[in-house]
């Protein structure tokens, strides 16, 4: 239950938004600025608050956001890493998964390139309490459902 002094601190929401836009990627112009802006949201500071926080990223990788946007022109944003399909595709080479998953095998991964994504995805708010090992079981439903086969080692 929220506290008295929680509920009377709360802001009135606007709008939620929810982008993928590539890492250090936001620009004023389309697709970020009709999204925000249309809730006259200072869109030079939402895109250098985005593209700081996502610095540390490749600038091709697809990065998921939420913005909240209050009804006094002020946001928060949220950002996770990139999907566990796009690490997925980057860490065996492909553009695409298996047409026929459980059929035909895409490419195969080793357990170390899992729990190296799954190391990664664990910084996201959604994760950070889940165990590496339930994380990595997770990755590792992902991937076969791709067509990708994971082998202890490979040979």
């Amino acid at each position: 239950m929220a506290s008295l002094k929680e509920i009377l601190n709360r802001r009135p929401v606007a709008a939620t938004v929810r982008l993928t836009i590539p890492a250090g990627g936001a620009r004023p112009g389309p697709p970020v600025g009709p999204a925000v802006g249309q809730y006259k949201v200072n869109l030079m500071a939402f895109c250098k608050d985005f593209n700081a926080r996502t610095q540390k990223y490749k600038p091709e990788a697809p990065i998921s956001a939420t913005v909240t946007v209050f009804k006094d022109n002020t946001f928060e944003l949220s950002v996770r890493s990139p999907s566990v399909t796009w690490y997925l595709k980057k860490a065996a080479g492909i553009e695409s998964g298996s047409g026929r998953a459980g059929h035909v095998v895409a490419s195969t991964l080793t357990l170390k390139h899992i729990y190296e994504i799954a190391k990664v995805k664990q910084a996201d708010p959604y994760c950070q309490y889940m165990s590496l090992e339930a994380i990595s079981k997770s990755i590792i439903g992902t991937a076969n459902s791709m067509g990708i086969k994971v082998e202890k080692e490979l040979d």
